[in-house]
């Protein structure tokens, strides 16, 4: 399947800021089961393009001088297919140790280890199975609703309050691997909305999983337990949100800021 994907980030501020610097993770990644067609990334100011720690396809972007808003446009043409069973097999430079490690966003409390404990039958393995049947009670536990938490929630915020988003289906999802000793990461990317019912934007989660034919990482779209098919296109992963978002960064001035983000993906 083709995406035709754009998606638009506007910054305006109620005074000028002198500097601003931020890093862009808004070119989908190089893997076998995706090829970009056509891309860019629009925006004002000195972009440099390089690779994350984590093989993401990234921007550094700054712009000096006195500016009220900062537009990012970044759009194309991405050719998916689905990886069987949801495997994601490209080869990496790093071990998948590197993604059991907690975050602030990951950190499991009392509460969540219990839930884990509860959810995972044993420590460091889990089949593809079990693993979508914790996406599941993670569905079942935490109901989807936008508005309820911001970027900086954790795990145990979205356990205790029973309520998130994706974002967060996806954190509780990792911290409970975590306590596991299990390996998952974050995933940011787009999804096809007319497949869901939800937001082009999405976040889900790559995990280890260990099943009679395979070990390796499999994609889970938690928030709807399911894996990942060829309406899913791939931006960046990381240990969370905080490694693996679109756009992070930080400024000098400009008082008061004000966010719009528009996201739209249409299958061509």
């Amino acid at each position: 399947m083709q995406l035709v994907i754009q998606h638009q980030t506007t910054y305006q501020y109620s005074l000028p800021s002198t500097y601003t610097i931020q890093q862009l993770r808004l070119t989908p990644r190089i893997e076998q089961h995706q090829q970009i067609i056509h891309w860019e990334v629009q925006t004002a100011g000195n972009k440099t393009a390089f690779i994350d720690a984590y093989g993401n396809q990234s921007h550094t972007l700054t712009i000096t001088g006195a500016h009220s808003a900062i537009s990012i446009l970044a759009q194309g043409i991405v050719d998916i297919s689905a990886p069987a069973y949801g495997r994601i097999s490209d080869a990496e430079s790093f071990s998948p140790l590197v993604f059991t490690v907690p975050t602030r966003l990951t950190e499991a409390s009392p509460a969540v280890m219990a839930f884990a404990h509860h959810a995972l039958p044993r420590n460091q393995s889990a089949t593809t199975t079990e693993l979508l049947d914790l996406a599941s009670k993670i569905q079942m536990t935490v109901a989807y609703r936008s508005g309820t938490t911001i970027v900086t929630s954790t795990a145990d915020d979205a356990l205790s309050m029973g309520l998130g988003v994706c974002q967060d289906h996806a954190h509780l999802f990792l911290a409970c691997c975590h306590v596991r000793g299990i390996p998952a990461r974050y995933v940011s990317g787009y999804i096809d909305p007319e497949t869901s019912g939800h937001a082009d934007s999405h976040a889900w989660v790559d995990v280890w999983a260990q099943d009679a034919d395979y070990e390796g990482w499999v994609s889970i779209d938690v928030t709807h337990a399911r894996l990942m098919d060829d309406t899913y296109c791939r931006l960046a992963i990381g240990r969370d949100y905080d490694s693996a978002a679109p756009v992070r960064g930080v400024r000098r001035g400009g008082g008061t800021e004000t966010l719009q983000v528009s996201v739209r993906v249409t299958p061509r």
